[in-house]
C-alpha cells in the first residue's frame, strides 16, 4: 500500500497487517467466476473541525442575479424533451465543446479526482458526450435544473461514487448559483450543501451497505475484524433523514464484496468468505439482493414519499493486475460497442440490481413512488480512458518517472464522463 493513501474500502483487509491476495469461488452458484476486486478511497480527508458546520463559497465566476432568466430558462429547453429511447444503449461521440466547468473553476473537487492538478498529461477523455441510439440527450442546464428544484433536497447515497457523482453536480450547478457547505461528518464523507438563492439542499449520505453495518478498518482501509453486517436492519445514517428528502440516488454494490458476518434477528445467519468460522458461505449475492430489497420496501411503504433512482453499480477497468497488484488504467480512448463486456462479478450485482428493480417497480408505483433506473453501469464500461489512475496523487512520477504508483481505475477524474450522468439525471427527472 503506497504511503499515505487512504481507501473508502479495502477488500479482504482481513487482517491489520496483511491482505489476501487470490481469487475464489464465493458458492456453489458462483464457483469458477473470476473475482476481481480493487477500490481505493475516493479522498485523503484532513481531520474535521471540532464543529460540523463549515460554510464554503463554491465558484464565484458566474453568481449573477439567479432571478434572472429564469421564465427563459424554462421555456428555452420546452423543445428540449426527447422522444421515447433507451437512453442507456448508445455511444460517446466527440464534444468538441469539452467539459461544463473545469477544475480550477470547481472548488468542490477532492484531490484524488483532481485530475488536471495532479499532472495528468492528456485532455482528450475531457472531449465526448454520451449520445443515446435513438434520441437526443440534451446537455444538462444548471439554471433549470435549480429553478424546477427550488425549496427541494436531493440527497445521494451510497459509497465513494456517489460522492464522487455528488460533486460533478456541485461543480456543475455552481457556475450559476453560490453554493454553501453547511455539514460534515467528522471523517468527512457525508456532507450537505445549500443554494441559499434557490433554497435547495443536496446530500450525500455515506451508507456502502445500506443496511446497518459495522465496520472495523482504520483511514486506511486495513481491517481488524470481519464487517458485521444486519441483513434485516436498514442504516439509519440515511433513514432518519429520509423524511427531509425529496429526490434520492441510491446505490450500493461493491462494498459486498467484501469478507462479513451475516446477521437476522440478532442471531449470526452465515456469512460471505469466512474460513475457519463454521457458518454457512451465504455469497454477497445473497446479501446484497436482500440489502435492496429491504431498501426498496421501506421506500414503498414510508408514509412519505420521494422520487428515488436506482443507479447500478460502478465497473472498474483495472488491467494486467488488481487495484492491489499493480493494475493500470492508461487508455485514452472510449471503447465502442463489443470492445469490452462487464466482467462475472459485475454482471452479477448489475443482474441483482435489474431483478430487483423489476419486481419492485409495480407495488412501488401503486404506493405513488417515482422510481427508475439509472442504469450507468453499461455506458460507464465504455470509459477506460475517465479515471485518475495514477493520478490521484499530486504529480506522481515528479521524482521519479518509472515510479510504481497505486492506480485508481474506478472513481472518475473531474471533470471527466461523470458529468454525463447528470444529463441522464435531468432527463429522468424533468423530461421523462
Amino acid at each position: 500500500m503506497v504511503k499515505g493513501m487512504r481507501f473508502d474500502w479495502n477488500p479482504w483487509s482481513l487482517h491489520k497487517h496483511s491482505h489476501i491476495y487470490v481469487k475464489f469461488a464465493v458458492s456453489l452458484l458462483l464457483m469458477g467466476l473470476a473475482f476481481r476486486l480493487f477500490v481505493s478511497r475516493s479522498g485523503n480527508f484532513s481531520p474535521a473541525a471540532e464543529t460540523p458546520y463549515v460554510e464554503k463559497v463554491a465558484s464565484a465566476d458566474t453568481l449573477a442575479s439567479t432571478t434572472t432568466s429564469e421564465t427563459e430558462s424554462q421555456e428555452s429547453n420546452a423543445g428540449n424533451y426527447t422522444s421515447k429511447c433507451d437512453l442507456f444503449v448508445g455511444d460517446w461521440i466527440p464534444d468538441p465543446m469539452g467539459p461544463a466547468y473545469t477544475n480550477e473553476s470547481c472548488h468542490v473537487v477532492e484531490e484524488h479526482q483532481n485530475c488536471m492538478k495532479n499532472g495528468r498529461p492528456d485532455n482528450g477523455y475531457l472531449f465526448w458526450r454520451w449520445k443515446p441510439r435513438d434520441c437526443e440527450l440534451p446537455k444538462f442546464d444548471s439554471r433549470r435544473f435549480l429553478v424546477a428544484m427550488r425549496n427541494k433536497h436531493w440527497a445521494f447515497v451510497g459509497d465513494s461514487i456517489s460522492r464522487n457523482h455528488v460533486q460533478s453536480l456541485l461543480c456543475m450547478l455552481s457556475k450559476v448559483a453560490q453554493v454553501i457547505e453547511v455539514y460534515h461528518d467528522k471523517e468527512y464523507k457525508s456532507k450537505r450543501w445549500h443554494f441559499p438563492s434557490y433554497n435547495f439542499t443536496l446530500s450525500v449520505v455515506w451508507s456502502p451497505f445500506l443496511i446497518k453495518a459495522s465496520i472495523f478498518e482504520d483511514i486506511n482501509g486495513v481491517s481488524t475484524s470481519e464487517i458485521q453486517l444486519n441483513l434485516d436492519l436498514l442504516d439509519s445514517k440515511w433513514t432518519d433523514q429520509y423524511s427531509n428528502f425529496d429526490y434520492m440516488i441510491v446505490s450500493g454494490g461493491k462494498w459486498f464484496l467484501k469478507t462479513a458476518i451475516y446477521h437476522e434477528k440478532g442471531k449470526v445467519i452465515g456469512c460471505h468468505y469466512c474460513p475457519g468460522k463454521n457458518l454457512t458461505e451465504l455469497g454477497f449475492d445473497t446479501a446484497y439482493r436482500k440489502a435492496l430489497q429491504l431498501v426498496l420496501n421501506f421506500i414503498a411503504t414510508s408514509d412519505h414519499k420521494v422520487f428515488v433512482l436506482l443507479r447500478t453499480s460502478t465497473p472498474d477497468h483495472f488491467e494486467n493486475g488488481e487495484w492491489f497488484s499493480g493494475g493500470t488504467c492508461k487508455r485514452m480512448v472510449p471503447f465502442k460497442e463489443g470492445d469490452i463486456s462487464l466482467n462475472d462479478v459485475d454482471k452479477i450485482l448489475r443482474g441483482i440490481e435489474l431483478e430487483v428493480f423489476e419486481k419492485a417497480k409495480p407495488s412501488v408505483s401503486n404506493r405513488g413512488v417515482d422510481l427508475r433506473l439509472l442504469d450507468t453501469a453499461g455506458l460507464s464500461l465504455l470509459r477506460p480512458d475517465g479515471h485518475p489512475g495514477p493520478y490521484r496523487q499530486f504529480h506522481p512520477f515528479s521524482k521519479d518517472k518509472n515510479a510504481e504508483v497505486q492506480n485508481d481505475c474506478l472513481h472518475w477524474c473531474l471533470p471527466g464522463p461523470i458529468d454525463n450522468w447528470n444529463d441522464l439525471v435531468m432527463e429522468l427527472v424533468l423530461n421523462d
